[in-house]
């Protein structure tokens, strides 16, 4: 059973998978932690939970072993190889053989890895679940995009919207996935990005599907019948596992490349005779960004590594709201972020440009990097150990 704490360390605010994952990891050095999730109740029920996996790499493969939460069985699907089709005739593909590794990647289902966090946070006496905010000498905010506490802070988020929906949904196909995700950059309909993303364990015909469409045409996709979506998806996936069946709902949100101006600071009113109390944003309350290389969820949980890291380091006569320790987390996270960020958008915006000659020219690079077997193992390894220095 949980005692009930009446003085935390740290106030935690959002409870996803980069709040709990932070939770545990600070309670394991012996903090008091208070995770707060003011919208429990809201939350409960929207039913998404079902079309949403998430691709993780070694870094956060080993966070979470760590944390004794990491799923098994047909709720971990190691991804072999990943093959990616351009617009007119490029193609690249990476394989767990070339880098030699067991896995490039995993692709892990949701509900299940919430659950294991929950069960973990349930044996923890450190961590008390609320649904209010207590005062602590740290808040970290991990509440996602859209979150409230950053917008009363007046932190601003930068913003660059793109005129692109992503459609989530899950899919069962004809052929077994064989352990291989695949994307495909489309401009039938204009710029698409569609990825087919194995779930389901290793003999399984499940796939994730994450599709990058014009608003429209995703409100359109999102509204047709069941068979009718099944068509247009066995289209765009050129029919390379067969028939497709939708087994799942359809979850449709707009993409965005965002970064918080801050990452750290004082809470208003400390300090003026009040106990000193600074914040720190984690996660997607930080940076989000284009999902089309699916590290979202990695960099978030690189930023909980990072700021346990620098938490347990710091010197014993200062505080955990002492503002200067908490920038050493924000310089060592903007770095990464920013060149992830810079990555996802640079291959949206390339693969966005409808002229010709462009399309031509990115489908050659595609084809010609795929020959260039020492610059593609270092850059698919770069990709797979993301994190893993914090």
């Amino acid at each position: 059973m949980t005692l009930s704490i009446t003085q935390f360390d740290v106030c935690i605010r959002g409870a996803g998978i980069v709040g709990r994952s932070l939770a545990l990891m600070l309670a394991s050095q012996g903090l008091r932690v208070a995770l707060v999730n003011l919208h429990a109740s809201a939350n409960a029920g929207q039913g998404h939970s079902d079309v949403r996996a998430y691709s993780l790499n070694v870094a956060a493969k080993q966070l979470l072993t760590d944390l004794r939460c990491w799923p098994e069985g047909v709720a971990c699907t190691p991804i072999l190889k990943m093959h990616i089709e351009g617009d007119q005739g490029g193609n690249l593909e990476f394989s767990a053989a070339q880098q030699g590794v067991d896995a490039l990647n995993w692709m892990v289902d949701v509900p299940a890895l919430e659950n294991n966090l929950a069960q973990a946070i349930g044996f923890q006496p450190l961590i008390q679940e609320l649904n209010e905010t207590v005062s602590a000498p740290l808040t970290v905010i991990c509440e996602g995009r859209a979150s409230q506490t950053r917008a009363e802070l007046g932190v601003a988020f930068d913003v660059k919207h793109y005129a692109q929906h992503a459609l989530a949904c899950r899919i069962r196909t004809q052929s077994p996935h064989s352990q291989i995700a695949r994307q495909w950059f489309q401009n039938a309909h204009g710029p698409e990005i569609l990825a087919f993303l194995p779930i389901g364990g290793e003999l399984s015909h499940e796939w994730a599907v994450v599709w990058s469409l014009t608003p429209a045409r995703a409100q359109a996709l999102q509204n047709a019948s069941a068979d009718a979506f099944s068509l247009q998806l066995q289209d765009a996936s050129l029919g390379i596992a067969g028939a497709v069946e939708l087994i799942s709902e359809r979850a449709v949100w707009p993409l965005q490349l965002a970064k918080a101006d801050r990452w750290t600071g004082a809470m208003p009113g400390s300090g003026t005779g009040k106990q000193a109390a600074s914040f720190a944003l984690a996660g997607d309350a930080a940076h989000a960004m284009h999902p089309l290389a699916g590290q979202g969820l990695n960099v978030g949980l690189g930023d909980v590594a990072t700021l346990a890291r620098v938490l347990q380091a710091k010197e014993f006569w200062r505080p955990l709201s002492d503002t200067k320790l908490l920038r050493r987390y924000e310089r060592a996270r903007q770095a990464e972020v920013l060149a992830m960020g810079c990555v996802t958008n640079g291959l949206q915006t390339l693969f966005a440009e409808p002229s010709v000659p462009v399309q031509k020219l990115r489908n050659w690079g595609m084809s010609a990097f795929n020959q260039l077997t020492p610059l593609k193992k270092w850059m698919a390894g770069e990709a797979m150990k993301s994190s893993s220095q914090t």
